[in-house]
């Protein structure tokens, strides 16, 4: 029987184990990384955009542009990561008066209904950019193909989907073990 080598299971364990890090990092942060990307990108045009507008006389229609889609692309990635954290406007009184039982449906409940609208407007969003690929439209200003900004609507609600699924499978773990349901932070208290 050949002897184990040991150097490459202790290798094989530390790759793995860094790639799992990287998966927990990227599934904690890939939001927050892509909302700071653009609202920098937001502000740093729009700065740039009011200064040659106040100095020059002159703004461009790229810039316009530029901050309008950041800003599209802001809100969908934003919904996505308040659908992760339950951070989305919602009515809550009851809550305080039902079991923790009937709290982790409510909330599966609710979590299936919106599964069941991201899964139609990712349809309908993501057939959208198909009819705008077909046709081959470009923005006015920036003449790039408008497919790269009519995707952040698809892109969101997938998102949202894959962020859906994983409240649904902590919501139902959290359910068989009668621990309390995750409720997200709260706004005001």
């Amino acid at each position: 029987m050949a002897p184990v080598n040991t150097e490459c299971a202790l290798a094989k364990h530390e790759s793995e184990n860094l790639m799992d890090q990287f998966l927990s990092n990227l599934n904690k942060n890939a939001e927050r990384w892509a909302l700071l990307f653009f609202y920098v990108l937001l502000v740093a045009t729009m700065f740039i955009e009011v200064l040659r507008r106040e100095i020059f006389s002159y703004s461009s229609i790229w810039g316009e542009e530029i901050v309008r889609y950041a800003f599209i692309y802001l809100a969908w990635i934003g919904a996505a990561s308040a659908v992760r954290e339950r951070a989305h406007i919602r009515i809550d009184v009851i809550m305080h008066y039902v079991s923790r039982r009937m709290k982790a449906l409510l909330y599966i409940f609710g979590d299936l209904i919106m599964f069941a609208v991201a899964l139609i407007a990712l349809y309908w969003s993501f057939e959208t950019v198909m009819v705008s690929a077909k046709f081959g439209s470009v923005s006015h200003g920036l003449r790039v193909s408008m497919v790269w900004f009519l995707a952040a609507v698809p892109i969101g609600f997938t998102l949202m989907l894959f962020r859906l699924t994983q409240s649904l499978l902590r919501d139902i773990r959290d359910l068989r073990s009668g621990t309390p349901v995750y409720e997200g932070d709260k706004l005001f208290d």
